[in-house]
Order: structure tokens, then sequence, then C-alpha cells
């Protein structure tokens, strides 16, 4: 079947950080840049800043339309820009050869990774290691105001992660939780990769099939950010003690992004 997508834009990514060729903290950043790069969509990357952010918040795009004399468009929310250039015919949507049942488990296993884990590791990252949280974000920044704004930062990611109820449960608990989580992750990419048969150096995918899912770009984001971010040394260690999250992980690293850093 032809391909009918559109003839490709000048896309920048603005990332939060100006470290060329190196995987962020931030799992969205790298979910976005995996969605363009399964599409094989080139863009260029930019530090940019919540301040110029659409939505205030990092990752954000800059699209300028091919032989359009219109202005580029801004855009944000890593979920609403992929669904932004499926729209407009830049990207294919994973999913389409999927069942309603096989869509319903990715969208299950997007919520439970976006919706779910992140918050446990936000709180992993901001009150169990505080202090290098802060170097990281605000490390820029004067030492007095590091620490004023760090403090601001702190007192704001409490409240949200209060109200959405993670924090209710003790530091135990959600470790415990997390562990679950990547167990559960683990689990699924032993039985994906038994039923393909997976010989060679090719990725294999969270839902069994041939290609990847709208998942897998989630997913290997998660993995990606868990196993760079200083700031998470307990789900570090608890994703390099499962080999089917690594291999899964490599494999996709070395076909997708042979221009980054590995992580160590």
């Amino acid at each position: 079947m032809a391909s009918t997508l559109k003839s490709a834009p000048t896309i920048t990514v603005f990332r939060g950080s100006k470290n060329l060729g190196a995987y962020v903290w931030s799992p969205f950043v790298t979910k976005l840049e995996t969605r363009l790069r399964f599409a094989g969509l080139a863009y260029r990357t930019d530090a940019g800043s919540p301040k110029s952010a659409p939505r205030g918040k990092i990752p954000y795009m800059v699209i300028s339309e091919p032989n359009s004399s219109a202005l580029a468009t801004s855009l944000a929310d890593s979920g609403l820009i992929i669904e932004k250039l499926k729209g407009n015919g830049y990207l294919h949507d994973l999913n389409t050869g999927l069942s309603p049942v096989q869509k319903a488990h990715d969208m299950a296993l997007i919520a439970l990774l976006e919706d779910k884990l992140y918050f446990y590791q936000v709180y992993e990252r901001w009150h169990e290691n505080y202090y290098i949280m802060r170097a990281k974000v605000f490390g820029f920044m004067p030492y007095p105001l590091q620490v004023l704004v760090g403090l601001l930062a702190y007192r704001s990611m409490s409240a949200m992660l209060y109200g959405q109820g993670t924090s209710r449960f003790s530091v135990e608990e959600i470790s415990a939780f997390r562990k679950q989580i990547w167990e559960s992750l683990d689990a699924l990419l032993v039985v994906s990769k038994r039923n393909l048969s997976v010989h060679d150096d090719s990725p294999f995918w969270l839902l069994g099939g041939t290609g990847p899912s709208e998942v897998d770009s989630v997913l290997y984001a998660f993995i990606c950010s868990t196993l760079v971010c200083r700031a998470g040394p307990e789900s570090r260690m608890i994703v390099k003690g499962f080999p089917a999250l690594l291999d899964y992980a490599e494999r996709i690293h070395n076909r997708y992004f042979p221009d980054y850093a590995h992580w160590e």
C-alpha cells in the first residue's frame, strides 16, 4: 500500500536541554522523539524553556509546513503533538491494524505508565532525592536562587502529589507500586519476545506484533528516563534487574537512536 504521508515539515523539538545527542530525564521528551523516529520523520532539537512553551511545559514543538507561507505553529503536550501530526498526515497511526481489544490494551498500558508510574517516579525524584533534582533543574541559577526557587518547586510538587493521591501512601508502598509495574511490563516483554522468536538484533514490541504500537514509544521513553536519571536510583536499579526490559530498550536504541549516548 502506498504511503499517504505528506511531505515532511520542518520540525524543532524543544526538550529542555542543550545537551545534544543524549537522553533527557523527562520521559515525555523521549516519547515524542521516539514517535518521530519510528516514522522516520526528521527533526531538530533545541533547549527552549517552560516560559516560552505554549502550555508552560516541556516538551513542545515548532512546526513549519512545507511550501507554505503560513507562520510556524507551536504545539505542546507530547500526546497532543502526536495526535496533531497524525491528523495532519505526517504520522501514521501505529494502532490502525490492531483489534478493538488490542487498542484498549495499548491505551491501558499507556495510562499505567503516564498516569501511575510517572507520579510514583516524580515522588522518588522530588521527595526522596530532592537535592539532586534541584541541582539538575535549577543548577544554572545562583545558589541562593536555587534554594528559593527549589523550595517553591518542592511545595508545588508536594501539593500536586497529595492532590493526585500518590503521597498519601507510605514510601514503602510507593516503592512496591513502582516495582510491581516494572515487573508486569517485563513479563509482557518476555512473552512478546518468545512469541515472535526474535533471534537477530531486531526490536520486539510490547503487544507482540511485528511492528510498534503507540505504547512502545511511551515504554521506551520511560525506560530511558529511568536509566539516565540520577534522582531515581531505586527505579534505575529495578529496571536494571529485568533483562527483558533492558534487551527491549537496547534493541530500540540501536535501531532508532544510534546517534545518542548510551545509558550507563
